[in-house]
């Protein structure tokens, strides 16, 4: 059986924290949640080739802010649907790939 979140919480210096039936605590960045986005249109985007250097991408004011999760929720007893604050909120992040994302944390360390 593959372990589940049993806790979500945001760490003080502003990532996610997910505890899991394991034991094991990993945290992650919200950009690197976002960028492994897996909904067809993040992977599409991903595997499309490199715009020019000379042009500048166009901003929205929800992508200039400082990127943050809006919102999680649970999808069946398999992943969790996160909304960002960007207004992204397709990707459906199953446990195996969260649990491939973000980095251990070690015992005692916030």
């Amino acid at each position: 059986m593959t372990s589940q979140p049993t806790k979500l919480a945001r760490t003080e210096d502003g990532r996610l924290l997910i505890e899991w039936s394991d034991g094991q605590r990993r945290v992650y960045r919200y950009r690197e949640l976002r960028d492994a986005c897996p909904c067809a249109t993040c992977r599409e985007q991903r595997q499309a080739p490199a715009q020019p250097a000379s042009l500048l991408p166009v901003l929205t004011p929800a992508e200039a802010r400082p990127l943050t999760i809006a919102g999680m929720k649970p999808v069946g007893n398999y992943a969790y649907s996160i909304e960002f604050s960007d207004g992204h909120d397709s990707g459906i992040y199953t446990f195996e790939l969260l649990r491939s994302l973000g980095e251990v944390q070690q015992e005692g360390s916030a």
